[in-house]
């Protein structure tokens, strides 16, 4: 009767022990899932690949990383793109003008063939105006109601929240579905619907001078 009750007792140990290791690698998975995708390593750029108007230009000249930060020069005129596609998810993009408040972009759904203005929805950071959409190529949504060229830009909803030049800002942006948020230092400042594209690559652009970027992570939703 003994050896059969600790016969049981074993059984019962080795059941929880089990049960606990389940529950351990469940907690851990979902932790992983919320810490998000670290697009950019803050080593190297070996997740992105390049476009630049001028072919004869080597992209490590214009896209260069130093103490966890990517540099990029704004010239000649491109971007650097993730080499997979991603829907459904929220990004959070650092930036910052380490010299004179200019112009760039983060874009989003990004479509094929690499071209100067590659097919997508632009999240403008142009200085001043950080949180305005741009319909790239043949992309729309609900929000575009004035169908000239002119037109393919939806303002932001309010007053700037960018910070001072050399300081850090941040952008969320929020892909579920058919619709895009843009939250600027916290501050919603857009959100577009029925947008025609939800999937694609995601781009940072070089678009005249100097501009920094770090802690680029995308969330799956």
């Amino acid at each position: 009767m003994k050896t059969k009750s600790i016969q049981v007792i074993l059984l019962i140990a080795l059941i929880f022990i089990g049960t606990t290791n389940v529950g351990f690698t469940q907690s851990k998975s979902k932790d992983s899932k919320a810490q998000g995708i670290q697009l950019f390593n803050g080593k190297d750029l070996s997740n992105w690949t390049f476009y630049l108007k001028d072919p004869k230009v080597d992209p490590s000249t214009v896209f260069t990383v130093q103490s966890n930060v990517i540099h990029i020069t704004g010239n000649p005129f491109g971007y650097m793109r993730t080499k997979e596609t991603f829907s459904n998810y929220t990004l959070h993009v650092e930036w910052r003008w380490p010299v004179e408040g200019t112009n760039s972009g983060v874009f989003v759904h990004c479509q094929l063939p690499d071209t100067i203005w590659i097919t997508g929805i632009e999240c403008q950071l142009q200085a001043g105006n950080a949180g305005d959409f741009a319909c790239v190529g043949e992309t729309d949504m609900k929000e575009r109601t004035d169908k000239t060229k002119k037109g393919r830009m939806i303002k932001k909803m309010a007053e700037s929240s960018e910070k001072p030049v050399g300081e850090w800002n941040s952008m969320d942006i929020i892909c579920k579905s058919n619709t895009i948020e843009v939250k600027v230092n916290g501050v919603l400042q857009n959100k577009g619907t029925e947008v025609s594209v939800n999937k694609g690559y995601i781009v940072l652009q070089s678009e005249g001078k100097d501009v920094e970027f770090r802690n680029v992570v995308l969330t799956k939703l």
